[in-house]
């Protein structure tokens, strides 16, 4: 049987700087939400080859995403925050914390990445008939960690380090 959209659940980070973050669910104005990893390439064809060789050189992810506004919801908030703000630089970063639901949880919670982005607001309105919406994507900064998440309590635990939260 395969799995329901709502197993795999993603947090951003509403008080970044902060050592342990304070995690929202991405997800109420959200009716979709997936992550692209924009595959990196390299092609180059030699003159006596008929065929190309390319080569995986890396990712560049990002999760354009589009919520209705959802007054009091503490992920809008900080993404409206953002768009008022309009920061650059170090201002657009914050990291998220991707949770497995499907896998199952163990002792600490789901299996999950923590991951640092910048969240940049690509759009603000939508057509008179539409709810009121906010675009914005969400891009990957280099690598993240794994760990487990505890969606109840918020708390990522970095793999191998027992009781240590971030």
């Amino acid at each position: 049987m395969s799995e329901k959209r709502s197993a795999f659940l993603l947090f951003v980070n509403t008080a970044p700087g902060e050592n342990t973050g304070t995690y929202a669910l991405v997800g109420d104005g959200v009716t979709e939400l997936s992550i692209s990893y924009n595959p990196q390439t390299s092609t180059e064809q030699f003159i006596h080859q008929d065929t190309a060789n390319t080569e995986l050189t890396g990712y560049q992810p990002n999760a354009p995403v589009t919520a209705q506004v959802v007054k009091g919801d503490a992920a809008f908030e900080f993404i409206n925050g953002l768009r008022k703000r309009l920061p650059i630089g170090s201002g657009a970063h914050t990291d998220i914390v991707m949770t497995d639901i499907f896998e199952g949880a163990s002792s600490g919670g789901y299996p999950a990445a923590k991951q640092p982005v910048s969240i940049q607001i690509d759009s603000y309105g939508g057509a008179a008939s539409d709810p009121l919406a906010i675009s914005y994507t969400i891009n990957w900064r280099g690598e993240g960690v794994e760990g487990t998440f505890n969606p109840d309590t918020k708390a990522f635990t970095p793999r191998g380090n027992a009781g240590e939260e971030g």
